[in-house]
């Protein structure tokens, strides 16, 4: 009798504690996921609920709330729990390197472009990757594709499929030419000396397209990825400069150069063939064309008197080397604040953002600068407007009242982002259509 009532106080306990631990663990998740709730409607009121690009989408029956998705995420609070499942918070905030669809054990996770309610344009490719113009092909960012490691297997995979289908018998001066020189054109590159193409690589910039654009301190992030003749790359988390020396590393291996500062103006056909020109009077003729330019296509201009000076930039190059300057940054996203701390070091910096509050940017960006106009390290002009470029000084108009502000100035960075290449893909005949939560990337 004893030896039951003491089988009984034993089970007892150990039921009692493991409904004290299952409380305290609902508890815990019952907190938690009021906490993503407001984080939720935080984002919403601060417009950056909607995705506007690449991102993660959850599915909930197969999401069994390891939290993987979350510790893999560099970004924070792109990802959190909610009600037991994973589910998007700042999911504008995302961008795009797909290491939660890569940490996730239940492969919960697909990444897709666009949502029901907010449409992405991208030109029209089939699995080929060649759009709905014959002979024209679209590789990497332009065609919704961020990651560096599927844009290099893209680009890789163009050239393939354009070997296969075209014929070798042409008079035209190359059999195919890549525009852009990011990490899909620099693949497709690799790819065609593979394969003996006679070709030309033309960048509109400098080596590494996107990329360079980056800040020079800015992590690009990315995972293991294959090269065409060179092999394996494992690169989980790297510096710009060091994506820069591989890509040139590689190219210098095998002899290929790119064609900088080579902007495409027009692709026009004849006699079966592509006319490429560019901005510098150059014209070429091609069988193939890879298009590997970036959704992001010509840096926005402002349009304004002295836009045209030496001392306007549209990407920051060195910024160590740029000391005891007045220096005015244009933009409000992560780029023009990440720049504006770079440079801040050793200059007088003034930021001019025309909304009156940061919008989209990172978590850690945020702090940083916060911090900064705390500090009185950059001056932040909020619902400011550059209007004039002067020689000495620039002038911005401020406020609701529009106030003529004139501040003395040596360089002007403007980092008011890209505008989309539509026009220019419209005009050579590639069709443009909405993705309304399509998915790009998902295990099969």
């Amino acid at each position: 009798m004893e030896l039951l009532i003491e089988n009984i106080i034993v089970y007892g306990s150990v039921f009692i504690l493991f409904v004290a631990v299952v409380a305290i663990y609902l508890r815990k998740q019952k907190r938690e996921s009021k906490e993503v709730e407001a984080k939720i409607e935080r984002a919403k009121k601060e417009g950056l609920y909607e995705p506007v690009s690449l991102h993660p989408v959850v599915d909930v029956n197969s999401c069994i709330k390891t939290g993987a998705c979350i510790m893999a995420c560099p970004e924070k609070d792109i990802l959190g729990i909610l009600n037991g499942k994973a589910t998007t918070i700042n999911a504008s905030r995302c961008i795009g390197h797909g290491a939660c669809f890569h940490a996730c054990p239940t492969q919960a996770i697909s990444l897709c472009i666009g949502t029901e309610k907010r449409g992405i344009e991208l030109p029209h490719v089939n699995q080929s990757f060649e759009t709905n113009v014959p002979g024209i092909y679209i590789a990497g960012e332009l065609g919704g594709m961020g990651l560096i490691k599927n844009a290099v297997e893209q680009g890789k995979q163009a050239v393939e499929n354009m070997v296969k289908s075209t014929d070798q018998a042409h008079d035209a001066t190359n059999d195919l030419i890549v525009v852009g020189a990011g990490p899909a054109g620099i693949s497709a590159s690799l790819t065609a000396k593979k394969h003996g193409l006679k070709f030309l690589t033309l960048e509109q910039d400098t080596l590494g397209g996107t990329v360079f654009t980056f800040p020079r301190a800015k992590i690009v992030m990315t995972s293991p990825m294959d090269l065409p003749l060179f092999g394996k790359v494992k690169l989980f988390e790297t510096s710009k400069p060091e994506l820069l020396d591989l890509w040139g590393k590689v190219l210098g291996k095998n002899e290929i150069r790119i064609s900088e500062n080579a902007k495409v103006e027009s692709i026009s056909r004849v006699n079966g063939h592509f006319r490429l020109a560019t901005l510098n009077g150059e014209e070429y003729l091609s069988k193939n064309i890879l298009l590997a330019i970036g959704r992001r296509g010509s840096p926005r201009k402002l349009n304004i008197p002295g836009e045209s000076m030496e001392k306007v930039a549209y990407r920051l190059l060195e910024s160590e080397y740029i000391m005891d300057k007045n220096i005015l940054v244009v933009g409000g996203g992560d780029s023009a604040i990440e720049s504006a701390l770079l440079l801040a070091d050793n200059n007088r910096v003034t930021l001019s953002y025309r909304k009156d509050v940061f919008q989209r940017i990172k978590p850690k960006n945020n702090e940083r600068i916060e911090e900064a106009i705390s500090q009185g390290r950059i001056d932040v002009r909020f619902n400011s407007n550059l209007v004039l470029i002067e020689k000495d000084e620039v002038i911005i108009s401020e406020g609701e009242s529009a106030e003529k502000i004139r501040l003395k100035n040596d360089l002007v960075y403007i980092l008011a982002g890209g505008e989309l290449p539509t026009q220019f893909l419209e005009k050579i005949g590639v069709r443009i259509t909405k993705k309304f939560g399509e998915t790009v990337l998902k295990h099969n």
